[in-house]
């Protein structure tokens, strides 16, 4: 079965003003839909390929492709259009679990924007800054993945794209800005039922 491009569940402008409807227009229909081609055309490749050597020299592309491909569908529906704005619920962290995680490991939902946002600030070049769980201890943890390299170490929560796609067309190359601003547009109820599923609460 190939990939395909998973529809945006909101506009392309529903975001704003906190991110634009041209980055959203040309971060979906362009960067999202060339990592869905190329992933579709690398295993394609992989299936015919008929050495060892042959299958390795396509696993950079697989991995480059599909990370891409994986990170970004996952990071749509980690926005929302913003409650500040008066236009939905992104945002907005309700009391629950996630909430009471959140305030257990950081603090507060401020300390974690500041942690989150200084680590990925950090990235040098092109990656992803993430919320996860951790999977043996069930515990939330910040992390940082170059490129387009999926979390494989963490079960992702909460995910931002740090490529300069994402925002430069915006924010120009100030990087800060923009972290300061996608939260207004996080979708944590979404976050919300990621953490419950990595730790078991919705089979409770």
């Amino acid at each position: 079965m190939a990939h395909t491009l998973p529809p945006l569940p909101y506009p392309y402008n529903a975001l704003e003003p906190y991110i634009s409807e041209e980055i959203m227009v040309l971060h979906h229909t362009k960067h999202h839909q060339t990592y869905v081609n190329a992933l579709n055309a690398a295993e394609a490749s992989y299936a015919k390929a008929s050495t060892p050597k042959e299958r390795i020299a396509l696993q950079a592309a697989l991995k480059f492709n599909g990370g891409g491909h994986i990170n970004h569908s996952l990071f749509w529906k980690n926005l929302a259009p913003s409650a500040a704005v008066n236009k939905g619920t992104g945002g907005v962290l309700r009391d629950g679990a996630f909430k009471t995680a959140i305030e257990k490991t950081f603090g507060s939902l401020d300390n974690l924007k500041k942690e989150f946002n200084a680590a990925t600030a950090g990235i040098q070049g092109s990656g992803w800054g993430w919320l996860g769980v951790n999977p043996s201890n069930k515990q939330l943890e910040i992390s940082t993945t170059p490129n387009q390299d999926p979390l494989l170490t963490l079960v992702p929560i909460i995910g931002v794209d740090i490529w300069e796609h994402a925002f430069y067309l915006q924010y120009k190359n100030v990087k800060v800005d923009y972290l300061a601003a996608i939260w207004n547009v996080i979708n944590f109820e979404e976050a919300e039922a990621r953490y419950n599923e990595a730790v078991g609460a919705s089979k409770l």
